[in-house]
């Protein structure tokens, strides 16, 4: 052979060696991946050291799980498994996915616990305050019409057959998972991480946060701020240092309308048809299911300080709340949510621990 050929053989060698050096070079961790889904956004970082390969597939995994999971639970697309599920005439079973079956048996299960605070069937009401899908200029709709709608809510009209994955609407309800998906999509892009052999990892899908290992692959705690607005702009009123759990944050200070003077938020009390009026301004809940989590938050959020912390108690779960006071807050936790951190390190926080709610206030004794 030719020496020319054994010069050009051995550079084609040498670069494919050098290309298989790079593909399988490990990235500075910790690495972002991060787009937009749902309306809002999602960022998941790894503390795992991996290729650029390796890090190409896990963003399309995790797209794959939370597209899933859009497809199957949204309100906004046409061609939503949900959006069907509304369209179906009543009465009739429908053969439902069952990913869909376990979060409204999750929904059910929430809505029983909090006595009605957490309904899915909420979502007629929700669009007629304008936070919805079918949102309109943003007014206050009248008694009549509210009582109307009211009239068919409630978690009754919706009767699932979770062996058969089918379920009816007894009325023409309009099913909402708003306060419950973003938890499960939290959730679906974790277990996806954990069965990808990821041992280090947050998921942040919008404010919704599971975590798992460390943020230095090691010894170094994941840390997550719990917000409060100030002057109009959001900031950490407090930091928590998080291992192996999932965090959901439901507020009333993100969405709302104001009209002559008055604000409306878009946490509509599914027993009242109306928005909430009451001083809590967001809760926090812990817990190894963020799709729980999310749920618990967003009933509690329902409830105001008083009944959703004696709800906490009950139910032993870990909440952190923060209460509009004057031109201040109030932080308040639950045992559960003390025993986590530790009493000395909540106390340093500025946090009081509450073991009875009968002395926090009922909801429209303060209402904003």
């Amino acid at each position: 052979m030719p020496l020319l050929n054994y010069r050009h053989t051995f550079l084609l060698l040498l670069l494919l060696v050098l290309l298989a050096g790079c593909s399988e070079r490990k990235l500075e961790t910790p690495v972002t991946l991060k787009g937009d889904i749902f309306g809002t956004f999602y960022q998941v970082t790894l503390a795992d050291p991996i290729t650029a390969e390796r890090r190409d597939t896990l963003q399309d995994g995790i797209l794959d799980e939370l597209e899933a999971v859009d497809a199957s639970m949204s309100t906004y697309r046409d061609d939503a498994e949900l959006v069907a599920f509304n369209q179906a005439p009543v009465g009739e079973w429908q053969t439902l996915s069952a990913p869909l079956i376990e979060v409204l048996a999750l929904a059910r299960a929430v809505g029983e616990a909090s006595n009605g605070a957490f309904d899915v069937t909420v979502g007629d009401l929700v669009n007629l305050w304008s936070f919805g899908p079918e949102a309109r200029p943003e007014e206050v709709p009248g008694d009549a019409l509210i009582e109307q709608r009211l009239a068919e809510v409630g978690m009754q009209t919706l009767e699932l057959d979770v062996d058969d994955n089918r379920a009816r609407r007894l009325k023409d309800v309009f099913v909402d998972l708003s306060g419950v998906a973003k938890g499960y999509a939290t959730d679906r892009v974790a277990a996806y991480l954990d069965e990808a052999g990821m041992d280090n990892y947050l998921v942040n899908l919008g404010g919704e946060v599971k975590v798992a290992g460390h943020r230095d692959g090691d010894s170094e705690a994941w840390r997550i701020g719990v917000e409060v607005p100030q002057d109009g702009q959001p900031r950490a009123e407090h930091v928590l240092e998080l291992d192996a759990i999932s965090v959901a944050t439901s507020g009333d200070y993100r969405h709302y309308f104001e009209t002559d003077g008055r604000r409306y938020s878009h946490t509509i009390d599914p027993r009242t048809g109306r928005p909430i009026r009451h001083q809590l301004a967001s809760v926090t809940v812990l817990a190894p299911s963020n799709a729980r989590a999310d749920a618990w938050a967003t009933a509690m959020t329902v409830l105001g300080e008083r009944e959703g912390m004696r709800l906490a108690l009950r139910h032993d779960l870990a909440v952190l709340m923060l209460v509009r006071q004057g031109e201040g807050w109030q932080s308040l936790a639950s045992p559960a949510f003390t025993a986590r951190f530790g009493e000395d390190r909540i106390k340093r926080m500025g946090i009081e621990i509450v073991n009875s709610a009968d002395r926090l206030p009922s909801p429209g004794d303060e209402a904003p």
